[in-house]
């Protein structure tokens, strides 16, 4: 293997998925409740996608340790 060839890192990783997910549930916590105390219904609804986008998005991550598990039993 050649040294000078360097390695990306595994962007579909399960680990990174669920960390981006909880990352961005909780920025869409933060804008839904800017959203509430300014009155900004648009923020509101915003956040609440983020917040459900976030939680699939760890959904994601635990299914791809799953199958992962899986395969290394088999």
């Amino acid at each position: 293997m050649n040294d000078d060839v360097r390695r990306r890192p595994n962007t579909h990783s399960a680990a990174r998925d669920q960390a981006e997910g909880n990352t961005q549930h909780a920025k869409g916590r933060i804008k839904e409740g800017w959203g509430a105390l300014t009155g900004d219904e648009r923020l509101q609804a915003e956040g609440q996608r983020d917040q459900v986008a976030g939680v699939t998005r760890v959904k994601k991550g635990r299914f791809k340790d799953r199958v992962k598990a899986w395969i290394d039993r088999i």
